[in-house]
């Protein structure tokens, strides 16, 4: 897992295996790394969420962010397990009530993520999930969003990372935890 120096664990060899590469998706020249086929099989979902859990358990984590839609699928039994609340960082105009916004960058045009407002307090130790880390643009405007709130963003993590697009500098220096390279 990379984020530390422990030697590779066996387990993400397995998740590794379970990834399916999808060649021009969803346009011509993208090699799509899909982790839907991580989730068909219950021993590397598992997997995943349990290498997550085992290095935040004794972090003092008290927010689990989700970036939509992948997000929302590893974020939610990460907080479970170490005992903190899920918050869902969501597209635009996908959140009843009050939002703050971040405005972000993509390739193709620009995007923005939502937080309910009041959903982290100042000071609030925070993780933020997603499945994979390419240019980083999305997590970066997450990191924005949650420290505009006054959240302490301790890390990012992620599945998988594509190391070849950099995105791991965009991060305002906040660690990367990410348990597959492809390159």
């Amino acid at each position: 897992m990379s984020g530390n120096k422990e030697e590779e664990d066996p387990r993400i060899n397995g998740i590794k295996t379970k990834i399916r590469v999808v060649p021009d998706f969803p346009k011509k020249g993208i090699m799509f790394q899909d982790i839907t086929t991580v989730l068909l099989d219950p021993k590397a979902f598992k997997d995943t969420i349990d290498l997550f859990v085992e290095r935040y358990r004794d972090k003092n984590i008290s927010v689990v962010a989700g970036i939509e839609a992948r997000g929302f699928l590893f974020g939610p039994p990460i907080a479970l397990a170490i005992g903190a609340k899920f918050v869902p960082l969501r597209k635009p105009k996908k959140l009843p009530g009050e939002t703050i916004f971040e405005e972000y960058e993509l390739e193709y045009g620009n995007d923005r993520l939502e937080m309910h407002v009041g959903a982290v307090e100042v000071g609030e130790r925070t993780l933020i999930v997603d499945d994979l880390i390419a240019t980083g643009g999305t997590l970066c405007a997450a990191i924005n969003l949650l420290e505009r709130v006054g959240a302490e963003v301790v890390e990012c993590a992620c599945v998988i990372e594509l190391p070849e697009l950099q995105g791991k500098q965009r991060l305002k220096g906040k660690p990367l935890c990410m348990l597959v390279e492809y390159r």
